[in-house]
């Protein structure tokens, strides 16, 4: 089979791990918002957005993503939001998805904490009878921020326990390692969520094994820079904990040169448990099967490895149990059609 050109990703169920619904919100929205809520914003068009979605770094993305985060202010904004992205998602074959919300960067400017948390929920809701696909909130707190405040967002999320599903670390990495974090985390735990972090995108290797060792997450954000640490990539392979690898972003913010350059296919194979997610569509140039058909192009990948890479959404997704099978079922059947052999054990 061609490595690229015969191969269908938008066929293929997988699922999404590693997306900020903030960051879905395309440029046509953004403007539509700021209107409908009277923000005022540095952008009067189209081409103004889209001049400025050109970063350098994490922190140059990020100085344009915060004006973005001021049009959100009501309700009806998340949930126009969360269902627009994922109706997109579901286009892409995602059959679940797990979105980060970061509830602090709105409260702190006003808006109402059950506003981002019922609108985002009832999204949900709605496209989950609607369009079949499944998933829920990581609730994210702010490795650049006090530790008081992340315990303060968690007992504010505690009427919407039911709705989130993990708990996250963001935010800038350089500076602020994870570690501060663990009573957090902890306490996360307490309530049955599941956890994971940022680590290892601009951060060195010893900030994905802190991650690990006393956040105890179940997954890793980004953590493409264990490729460094040989021990690391050795121990990620062993214990299964998986990688939510955002091939698209990491080029935008320069933490590859190139896309030929990422090391995607290289951890894949050193039997990482790798996944292909969007990060942030709307300001990276691609949601997820756009992730998986650039990253083919660039790196070669095989389609075997392409539905290596969703299995493996799969299996590092917070989901149900009878969901996780049948869809995983469904790729080693495409996989036997096309005679490619890939692995569907239940580990």
């Amino acid at each position: 089979m061609n490595p690229v050109q015969s191969f269908d990703i938008q066929a293929v169920p997988k699922a999404e791990l590693h997306v900020h619904v903030e960051g879905t919100l395309e440029p046509g929205m953004l403007l539509d918002f700021a209107r409908r809520n009277d923000v005022a914003i540095p952008y009067r068009s189209m081409a103004d957005i889209l001049a400025a979605y050109r970063f350098s770094d994490l922190q140059s993305f990020l100085e344009v993503y915060w004006v973005g985060l001021t049009v959100l202010r009501t309700e009806r904004d998340f949930y126009e939001l969360t269902f627009a992205y994922l109706s997109r998602a579901r286009e892409d074959g995602v059959v679940h998805a797990e979105v980060y919300i970061t509830p602090a960067d709105h409260t702190e400017r006003g808006v109402p904490f059950a506003a981002v948390m019922d609108g985002i929920s009832a999204a949900y809701a709605d496209a989950r009878s609607q369009l079949d696909i499944t998933g829920g909130m990581i609730l994210c707190v702010r490795r650049h921020k006090p530790v008081e405040e992340a315990f303060a967002a968690i007992e504010m999320a505690s009427p919407w326990r039911d709705r989130v599903m993990a708990l996250g670390l963001g935010g800038p990495e350089k500076c602020y390692p994870p570690g501060q974090f663990a009573e957090v985390f902890a306490r996360a735990r307490a309530l049955d969520w599941k956890a994971t972090a940022h680590a290892g995108e601009e951060g060195p290797p010893r900030y994905v094994t802190e991650a690990i060792d006393r956040l105890r997450v179940d997954r890793i954000d980004h953590g493409v820079q264990c490729e460094a640490d040989p021990a690391l990539m050795r121990r990620l392979a062993d214990e299964g904990i998986p990688l939510t690898v955002c091939p698209l972003s990491n080029v935008a913010l320069k933490v590859f040169p190139a896309l030929e350059q990422h090391n995607l296919r290289r951890l894949l194979h050193a039997g990482l448990c790798v996944t292909v997610n969007s990060d942030d569509p709307a300001y990276f140039g691609g949601h997820v099967n756009e992730n998986f058909i650039r990253a083919a192009g660039a790196l070669g990948l095989t389609a075997e490895e392409q539905l290596s890479l969703a299995d493996n959404s799969l299996k590092a997704a917070f989901m149900d149990e009878d969901r996780r099978k049948r869809a995983r079922r469904v790729i080693a059947e495409m996989g036997k059609r096309g005679g490619v052999p890939v692995s569907c054990n239940e580990s």
